[in-house]
């Protein structure tokens, strides 16, 4: 069974069009580049973090009044305060986000 299911993994590997293989790629390297970009959260506007996954308007209004109240943050985990981000949502946004994004951390 094993050897059927590795067969069968190689066949589709060479039998994938390399139209879609090309296509694939691109898109990794979408989602790349879109990770490169990340928003600091620090500079950004209420727009800018509401365009964020799971960030609608109110928490991003949350998130720029905390900030504006508080000072910046000095890490992203730092959103765990604010009201309505979770571990889970964190993690969805961690990779989106960033502080001080200008000197690479």
């Amino acid at each position: 069974m094993k050897r059927t299911m590795a067969a069968l993994v190689c066949l589709s590997i060479i039998l994938i069009p390399a139209s879609r293989r090309g296509s694939a790629q691109t898109a990794q390297q979408g989602s790349a580049a879109a990770t490169s970009r990340a928003v600091d959260i620090n500079r950004a506007s209420a727009e800018e973090l509401a365009k964020l996954p799971g960030i609608g308007p109110k928490l991003a209004k949350e998130i720029v009044e905390y900030r504006a109240k508080h000072g910046p943050f000095r890490r992203v985990e730092d959103l765990l305060i604010i009201p309505g981000i979770g571990t889970k949502k964190w993690k969805a946004l961690r990779p989106h986000v960033c502080v001080d994004c200008s000197s690479g951390k």
